[in-house]
């Protein structure tokens, strides 16, 4: 376990800056598999390799529920004064990454469903009362289950443009292609959040979960 914080330390420094380039985020990606591979058994995710299934939209869907549970309980289960924890300086307090994760999870899914990001004009990253991040998470999450809900094998690879964004360009691409992407960066942050609640002494819901039977 002290190894996977030490690595997590480093991958919370260079990964959670608000500030960081887009183009850095494979290799925090990389950075976070190498973190947890030395303890895949005990930091698990809930779903294991075994849900797999040729069905690519089913796949989405199971990685979705996984990752959006994880989210939720661990947003609950933070301690409202410790919203405003951050590591380091140079990072995102707690509140600013569950804030991110939001404001995330309604482009994207949005996007997947070639709508209009219901909240374009607000920005979850200044938000600061648990209460109002907790609610705005779980109708981000809410808003994603009906994305993912609503894809099948058949419209999986249906062609969508992503809208553009202050640094980043327009994009070709298809309905799943947007719904995987969402669904690694949330697991992404969520290596982040769970550096923040063990660095506060919490337990976070993957770990917690770990011994329970999978349904």
């Amino acid at each position: 376990m002290r190894q996977l914080l030490n690595r997590s330390r480093t991958f919370s420094v260079h990964c959670t800056s608000s500030r960081r380039p887009r183009a850095r985020i494979l290799g925090c990606l990389l950075l976070f598999l190498l973190a947890i591979s030395s303890t895949a058994s005990t930091q698990t995710t809930g779903a294991g390799y075994d849900a797999l299934t040729p069905s690519l939209a089913a796949n989405a869907k199971t990685m979705h529920a996984t990752i959006r549970r994880n989210l939720a309980d661990a947003a609950q289960a933070m301690p409202a004064d410790e919203y405003s924890f951050r590591p380091t300086p140079d990072v995102r307090t707690f509140a600013q990454l569950i804030g991110h994760v939001i404001n995330a999870n309604w482009f994207f899914c949005s996007q997947a469903k070639q709508e209009k990001p219901p909240t374009a004009t607000t920005n979850h990253e200044q938000l600061t009362d648990k209460a109002a991040l907790v609610k705005a998470l779980n109708d981000s999450l809410a808003y994603c289950d009906d994305a993912y809900s609503a894809t099948t094998d058949g419209n999986f690879n249906q062609p969508v443009q992503v809208l553009g964004s202050p640094g980043m360009s327009p994009a070709n691409t298809v309905r799943g292609a947007i719904l995987m992407f969402n669904t690694t960066h949330n697991n992404e942050h969520y290596g982040n959040i769970v550096v923040y609640m063990r660095l506060k002494g919490h337990v976070p819901p993957s770990t917690a979960s770990a011994g329970q039977p999978r349904k």
